[in-house]
């Protein structure tokens, strides 16, 4: 796999990438001291996946991901805990902290080569769901929702809304909430039908009414029910790519 090391620190970068050698699956190409130097790099390589700081002068590591045109696989390598949960509107593997340990980055690499393993196999989701067989759109599902059993099939659902902890699924005229994580409920989507439009929604391409600019920089996505759902430009721009002929 090809990658790219963008981090501003020269002993950081360098110990990272003197790191990677001891994995042969991942192949870095070039890395960079600044996102102004890593955007050149990365229009001319095309790497699949990068190793990415967040805080950098003049601009940041989500500053640069929004300016790409397609999404790598994101390992971020950060001194920084704040920015977790932002780092996941991303196409992130993983949130490394520093300084980074040899086991640390081994895990990683790791989660990279289970989610690259053949679909017909048990993939493991990020490091906080057990395995689960993927679904399509002629599985039905059962959701329980307090004592109540709905039999579900997927291709009804509209979308699914994160809830604190829980997750509520929009169906028919009906609504349930269940105990899992929007992570584990992605990991078994298909994913030519459901889109994570932010890190609250994830929506069935098949219910979208319409996607408009909105005043804010971003747009907003109107569900086939009325829903309204804010989506970033970055991920209306993924969207339009999925749905284009």
């Amino acid at each position: 796999m090809k990658a790219i090391v963008v981090e501003d620190s020269r002993l950081a970068r360098t110990g990272l990438i003197r790191m990677l050698e001891e994995h042969p699956t991942i192949h870095v190409v070039g890395d960079a001291e600044h996102p102004k130097d890593a955007r050149a790099l990365i229009a001319s390589e095309r790497p699949e996946l990068l190793f990415l700081d967040i805080h950098m002068p003049g601009e940041s590591g989500f500053e640069l991901l929004e300016s790409l045109d397609y999404s790598p696989k994101i390992i971020f390598t950060t001194a920084y805990s704040e920015y977790a949960i932002q780092s996941f509107e991303h196409n992130t593997i993983d949130y490394l902290l520093k300084p980074i340990s040899k086991e640390r980055l081994a895990q990683s690499i790791d989660k990279i080569g289970g989610l690259s393993a053949p679909s017909n196999e048990q993939v493991p989701e990020k490091s906080i769901v057990s395995n689960t067989a993927p679904l399509n759109m002629n599985s039905r599902i059962l959701v329980k929702d307090s004592n109540s059993c709905h039999l579900v099939p997927l291709a009804d659902i509209r979308y699914f809304e994160s809830c604190k902890n829980y997750v509520q699924i929009m169906f028919g005229e009906k609504k349930a909430f269940v105990k899992k994580t929007m992570a584990h409920i992605e990991q078994r989507l298909p994913s030519n039908h459901f889109f994570r439009v932010s890190r609250q929604h994830i929506v069935n391409l098949e219910c979208i009414d319409t996607m408009v600019e909105s005043i804010s920089d971003g747009y907003d996505l109107t569900m086939n029910d009325g829903k309204s759902i804010d989506i970033s430009r970055r991920n209306a721009s993924r969207l339009k790519e999925l749905l284009s002929l």
